[in-house]
Formats: C-alpha cells, structure tokens, sequence
C-alpha cells in the first residue's frame, strides 16, 4: 500500500509543481506530506542524521531501530543498482500522531516527489524502506522516462526482498502467485486494482522477478533514460 499512495504523489508532483512554488504557506494545509519532506522541523521532526528525520522524544533503542532499519533498506537498494544516484530525505514516525501530523494515511510507507521517503510506524523495516527508496531511485535513473505500473511496483518488491510476496532468493522460481492476466500499466489501473486485491504485488513481483531472467535491468533503465521504448 505505500508505492500506491507513494506513486500517487509522484504524479500528484507534475501537476502542482508551479502550484507549490508559489503558494506560500498553503502548501501547508493543503499537502503536508510535501511541506513536511521540505521542511521536517516544521513538523516538530529532529535530524538523527543527514538525511533522515525522526519523531522526537525516542529513546536511544528506538532511535537506532530507525536507523538501522534505513540503512539496512539503503543497502539493499545501492547493492542492487551498484549505487545511488537518488539522496531522499527519509522521515520516520513511530506514532500514529506524528505520522498524520506529516500527512500520512493508513500505508507503511511513501515515496514523495520521487525525493523524499516517510516511513509510518508500520513502516520501519528494512523491506518498506528499501521498497520505497527502489521508487526513488528508478526514477533517478530513468530522468522522465516511463515504465509500466506493474514494473514500477514489481521491481521494489523484488529490490526490497519483500516476503510476503516473494520466496527467498536461490529457491528457483520466486513466484508466490503467478500473474492471472495482464497487469495494469498506468496508475489508475495500477490503484484499482491493488485496492481490489493487494496480491496483485506479488503478481507483480512475480512478473518482474521472471523478466530480469531474460533482461539486464540495469541496461533497460539505461537505454529507457536514453528514449528507447519499454522492452516487450
């Protein structure tokens, strides 16, 4: 549920964009999940480290939890891509308060603006923190190409090394659920469907998984960026 609510701010992105540029404190009021990826301390959020944001008054057990579960989830991703090109802002909540405070819902976790990531307090593990960051990060690479719903969000599960919808690596297959149909490509279709059945992740997962047998991930992204189509 986070890279749906999290893709929807991606594309909610390119349409308020001069909006946000120029509303001033409206920003505010009307997106909180964006003024608060610009302006953490503006939502009462302390800086654990560069580039990560937490809820204040955590203990020192709590406080390192947060952290480790963004490294770790980093590390997943930066292993998987050979580095980063992305460097998001992360904001962790351990409370449900805080997280409607910054303009959370009921989802783990969410990729702003394809430069930030909020983690709810459902979200702080390794998975949806890489989950997320894999948003960021493909989207960094592909420099305003598009791909496919079901790549987009088949690709971090598959990153993150997601078990609820995926075996563990070195199993063969990896499929928990193989794909019923073709699967959705845009956003609506992506958000219908995934509200209807939230398996259609692991269908995802599964596709994906499948597909970079046959495919050099690294080299679509790359010829993607350059303008060449979505390989079939």
């Amino acid at each position: 549920m986070g890279a749906l609510r999290g893709r929807g701010l991606r594309w909610l992105a390119g349409g308020i964009a001069a909006v946000l540029l120029a509303a001033g404190t409206g920003i505010v009021v009307a997106y909180p999940a964006v003024a608060a990826t610009a302006c953490p301390g503006c939502y009462g959020l302390e800086r654990l480290r560069p580039g990560l944001h937490v809820e204040p008054g955590l203990d020192e057990e709590r406080r390192r939890q947060v952290s480790d579960a963004v490294a770790e989830g980093t590390r997943r991703v930066a292993g998987f891509f050979g580095d980063l090109r992305s460097d998001p802002q992360f904001l962790a909540c351990v409370s449900d308060g805080c997280y409607e405070r910054v303009g959370g819902g009921g989802e783990r976790g969410v990729a702003v603006l394809n430069r930030a990531v909020m983690l709810s307090p459902r979200g702080i593990d390794p998975v949806i923190a890489a989950h997320e960051l894999t948003h960021v990060e493909l989207h960094a690479r592909l420099d305003g190409a598009a791909v496919p719903q079901w790549f987009d969000e088949g690709l971090a599960v598959l990153v993150a090394d997601d078990p609820r919808y995926l075996r563990p690596a070195g199993e063969g297959d990896r499929c928990l659920v193989a794909p019923t149909g073709p699967l959705p490509d845009t956003l609506d279709g992506w958000l219908r469907a995934a509200s209807a059945d939230a398996g259609v992740y692991a269908q995802a997962a599964c596709a994906v998984s499948r597909w970079t047998v046959t495919h050099d991930v690294h080299r679509v992204v790359a010829d993607l960026a350059a303008g060449a189509p979505f390989p079939v």
